[in-house]
């Protein structure tokens, strides 16, 4: 069963599945969105689905995904359960006419990700990856900078995402905090620019027998390269991407509330090579340029605000949402690559092209 598209004032009746640590937010706002109808929270443990919900809530809170995929009133579902049940919960969603919403990872695998693509194609069903942090004022602003043209050229990206976190028991630091950085990269880069390969460098120094320290490189079908550091073991928390183009230099420091961007007209200048005689171009002319710094204002909002009004926007005209599950499809590739690299000892590993939608 395939829903028609919704109508542009009428509700869309979802649900969600997962009241753990992230179902609770997603409940929240979908709840206070006007384009949604909250229907029901599905979740193992039922108390923990009530408790979420609260006593006066209309909301129904059920332990049987069977009972909410018959719900006729229920079009869209967002599933936040551990990734190794997205395969089969999502696909069950998807063959019962739903539209879908995965919290990241997509999938455990690349393979089950595409098996989840295939099948929301399959049906003309929309597929979204809930990359949040993609939704936040900030990234949505960079990617308008490097879409736009109004950083350059892009020459490179550097990424440092470091806490003293929690040690994860089933995967290494690549998994646990590089998703982030990987789908903030997808959803930046300018159009017909993708990464085309990567490396992988990570060590494991209080023998977790897992790597809790990793870099990965990752090379641009542009020549650009982009960089990215994760860690558990740091004791001082950073999230601060730099982003350099031809024209001016971005940098992102998430922790700072009062100036998350700051927009640096400095950088160097290399003569292009009709502008120099026969001898000059044995030496490239280079210049520095020191010009003006702002801070581009941001409006702020919850991240989570708007990626839920990005689903409804899917939804309501049938094209693919801003992060969709392709996108989630690259982040698995990446990481398992990323993976292979490590296991090699760095070796830099070609990514495959994307296959054509």
């Amino acid at each position: 069963m395939t829903h028609p598209p919704a109508t542009p004032d009428e509700p869309i009746g979802v649900a969600v599945i997962g009241a753990g640590y992230w179902g609770p937010n997603l409940v929240r706002n979908f709840m206070s969105s006007p384009a949604y109808r909250l229907r029901w929270l599905c979740d193992l443990d039922l108390d923990r689905a009530r408790t979420v919900l609260g006593g006066y809530s209309t909301v129904g809170a059920t332990d049987d995904l069977a009972q909410v995929l018959a719900d006729d009133a229920v079009r869209a579902v967002a599933i936040a359960t551990p990734a190794g049940t997205h395969l089969d919960v999502a696909l069950a969603a998807l063959r019962a006419g739903k539209h879908v919403l995965v919290e990241k990872p997509l999938a455990a695998n690349h393979a089950d990700g595409a098996r989840l693509v295939a099948e929301a194609q399959q049906r003309g069903l929309t597929l979204m990856c809930d990359h949040t942090y993609c939704y936040t004022p900030a990234v949505l602003r960079i990617r308008e900078m490097l879409h736009s043209g109004e950083l350059g050229e892009l020459h490179y990206l550097d990424s440092v995402r470091i806490n003293l976190g929690l040690v994860q028991r089933d995967i290494d630091v690549i998994w646990d905090l590089a998703p982030h950085d990987l789908a903030i990269l997808d959803f930046v880069l300018p159009p017909g620019v993708r990464p085309v390969a990567v490396a992988a460098h990570g060590a494991d120094g209080i023998g977790a027998g897992r790597a809790c320290v990793a870099y990965l490189t990752l090379r641009l079908s542009t020549g650009a390269i982009a960089h990215v550091h994760v860690n558990w073991l740091s004791p001082v928390k950073i999230r601060t991407t730099i982003i350099g183009g031809s024209k001016r230099t971005l940098v992102w420091d998430d922790l700072n509330p009062s100036q998350r961007l700051a927009l640096f007209d400095r950088g160097v200048d290399v003569a292009s090579s009709d502008e120099l005689g026969t001898e000059a171009r044995r030496d490239m002319l280079v210049s520095y340029r020191s010009g003006d710094m702002v801070a581009p204002a941001l409006t702020e909002r919850e991240a989570l605000r708007t990626m839920v009004e990005e689903y409804a926007r899917a939804i309501r005209t049938g094209t693919p949402a801003l992060t969709d599950g392709r996108s989630g499809l690259r982040v698995l590739a990446i990481l398992e690559a990323a993976t292979r690299s490590l296991a090699a000892g760095g070796t830099m590993i070609p990514l495959d092209e994307e296959p054509p939608a």
